[in-house]
This record gives C-alpha cells, sequence and structure tokens, in this order.
C-alpha cells in the first residue's frame, strides 16, 4: 500500500475504526510507531499522520506533515466503453487504473447489454484501492451516455477502435477519446457514423474480447 484512504484526512486529528481499523492492524498488522500515509482523494496532497492511541475498537492519530505530491498518468485518455457484463467492467478496472485510464463513458451501444446495472459506490472502491497499491493520487472518472451517435457529437475527435487498416500506433499522439465495442463489436450504423480514418486497429487478425481490447487499447496509447 502506497497509501490509505479516508474521506476525513486533512483535519488535524482522525479517527479510524470498523473494518480499516481492522484491515490496518489485524491483516497489515501495522506497527504503532511508524507514521501512516494517507489521501483523500479529492486533492493532490499526500499527509503524514502519527498514532497518538491506539485500542481494538478504534485508533487516533495526529496530523504531522503534508506534501503537495500529485502521481498522475502522463497522458490522459478517455475511453468510451459500449456496455459489456459489469462483471467483466469489474475485473478490469483496477488494470486500467492503473495504466493511467482519465475517464471511462459507458455508452448504451447497437449490441451491448443496456440493461446492465452499474453499482458506481462499488466500482469507486475498487478504484480507490488501485490507487492506493499503485500510488496514483487521482482515480478513473466515469459517466454514461444514451447511444454512440451521442457519444459522437459530445466527442466530435473521437477514434473508434475497429477492424482497420488504420493502425492505432500510427495515431497514438493524436487519440485522446476512443470508443471500443462490446462482445460482438459496433453495428453497420454505428461504424458510418465515423470516418474511415478515424477507425483504427492494430496488427492482428484475432477477434479480441472487448475486456482484452481495452487493456491493449490503454497499454499502447498511455505506457
Amino acid at each position: 500500500m502506497q497509501f490509505t484512504f479516508h474521506k476525513d484526512v486533512g483535519d488535524d486529528t482522525l479517527k479510524i475504526d470498523g473494518d480499516l481499523h481492522k484491515y490496518l492492524f489485524k491483516v497489515r498488522r501495522h506497527n504503532s510507531n511508524k507514521n501512516l500515509f494517507f489521501r483523500n482523494m479529492e486533492d493532490d496532497i499526500l499527509y503524514e499522520y502519527q498514532i497518538i492511541s491506539v485500542n481494538r475498537r478504534d485508533t487516533n492519530f495526529q496530523l504531522v506533515n503534508q506534501v503537495f505530491k500529485p502521481i498522475k498518468p502522463k497522458k490522459e485518455l478517455h475511453i468510451g466503453w459500449c456496455k459489456i457484463d459489469i462483471k467483466n467492467i469489474e475485473k478490469m478496472l483496477p488494470s486500467l487504473n492503473e495504466i493511467g485510464v482519465t475517464k471511462i463513458t459507458f455508452i448504451n451501444c447497437d449490441y451491448s447489454q443496456n440493461n446492465i446495472k452499474i453499482n458506481y459506490e462499488k466500482l469507486d472502491k475498487l478504484l480507490i484501492n488501485s490507487s492506493s497499491q499503485s500510488g496514483r493520487s487521482d482515480k478513473i472518472v466515469f459517466d454514461v451516455v444514451g447511444s454512440l451517435n451521442e457519444f459522437k457529437k459530445l466527442y466530435s475527435d473521437c477514434y473508434m477502435f475497429n477492424f482497420s487498416q488504420n493502425s492505432i500506433q500510427e495515431n497514438i499522439d493524436d487519440i485522446k477519446t476512443i470508443v471500443l465495442g462490446c462482445e460482438g463489436g459496433f453495428s453497420s450504423t454505428e461504424i458510418e457514423i465515423f470516418n474511415t480514418n478515424k477507425i483504427v486497429g492494430v496488427n492482428s487478425d484475432l477477434i479480441l474480447r472487448s475486456e482484452t481490447a481495452i487493456i491493449a487499447i490503454a497499454s499502447k496509447i498511455i505506457l
């Protein structure tokens, strides 16, 4: 763990109890003589706290230092992701957060599972844990739009990832926003929304699952 998250971090004193208290002292077996570093995920400050009292149920901390220390991806990437099964989304999010994806907009596409319910509170917990482990001082931002056509109107310069002779590698510097299909890909109507020079692919004849493709895209563009 690079830091611990708590919403009240920044106050002169901090009280930890419940599951977080159990995690720190029973799972991680933190040495009570050592200071702990916290973030609140609202600013880019790393806060250092000293333990002033600890018992079975809670721990009280005193703020001893704070430093402005943003740790963020060097390149921003916004991915429009046609909705897939929520369990598969949850599996991929920690890796996407660690790679450095800036924003994900979920889209109701023609072939996507538009009836899925997204528990954003659960997704946020996954991202906070991912950032705590990787050291990232922020996390992926979420949005949702009703159709690919609507998304294209909002982000007119976006690219589409699909089968194409245009290499994603050769367009990396220009890609700030890219759309990824669900299982089954895009419908012919959706493909027609994009100019052919805005449709990019990879050098492979294999069909990638949506989960595989999103990791490949993020890695190629950001890392």
